[in-house]
């Protein structure tokens, strides 16, 4: 057992946690590749406890579970298309939508309204030539998140994957609502002021799940790390 305390920097909607930060908190106790399943909003500014389960871990807010994590394998994890160059990426990010109109001015990930080295600030775009949703931009990590080594640690990462896997959607007219499910593995961590390739796609649709793709390369292109999300899309509203 353990306890871990998400800080209100981290969050995504503006009174819960970051769903990929979250998800790093518990994949980056595994070795390889792990799933994290979000049940509830993650409460922020409290401890909640961690539990070793025989299946992996689950995160608690009393006896509420919030998340559950368990191993997962590469069979699990896209494969991921060839990266744009960094030039293409960066060009790519310029048209973003999540520029204008972030999911939420708060979150972590993706909205620009937070200044370098208290947010990311990722917000992909269209790649140029490539099918609708494939999507891309350049992610130059703050020292802010780097350890004592100068390497970004394993929840940031995840992080770094999370908006990016709605913003493909978005980008193709179907934005989707809450990050359900992601599947990740981090292969090599960036080092801080690294410039990276984020990229996501659209992968496919099932009701109101959304599968996407996300992957983070190293300039040359080189794959850092990997994930397969689902994305809740929100129940419509009833006619009027």
């Amino acid at each position: 057992m353990g306890q871990v305390t998400i800080a209100r920097q981290f969050r995504g909607p503006p009174q819960s946690g970051n769903g990929g930060y979250v998800a790093g908190m518990l994949g980056r106790r595994f070795d390889g590749p792990s799933t994290a399943i979000i049940r509830a909003p993650v409460p922020l500014d409290i401890a909640l406890l961690v539990e070793a389960r025989e299946a992996g871990y689950a995160m608690l807010d009393g006896e509420t579970m919030v998340m559950e994590a368990r191993a997962a394998s590469a069979a699990d994890l896209p494969e991921t298309p060839i990266p744009p160059g960094l030039e293409q990426a960066r060009a790519a990010g310029a048209r973003s939508p999540a520029l204008d109109k972030p999911f939420h001015p708060t979150c972590f990930s993706c909205s620009v309204a937070r200044a370098e080295g208290d947010g990311l600030r990722i917000c992909n775009g269209q790649i140029e030539g490539a099918a609708p949703g494939y999507s891309a931009c350049v992610w130059t990590p703050h020292a802010n998140f780097a350890d004592a080594d100068g390497l970004i640690s394993t929840e940031v990462i995840w992080a770094a994957l999370d908006c990016s896997g709605a913003i493909c959607w978005s980008i193709t007219g179907s934005p989707p609502g809450l990050l359900g499910t992601m599947t990740g593995e981090v292969v090599r961590r960036p080092r801080a002021d690294e410039e990276t390739i984020v990229m996501a796609w659209p992968i496919g649709v099932d009701g109101r799940k959304y599968f996407s793709g996300v992957a983070l390369f190293d300039a040359h292109g080189a794959l850092l790390a990997r994930g397969r999300q689902i994305w809740i899309g929100r129940t419509p509203r009833p006619a009027q």
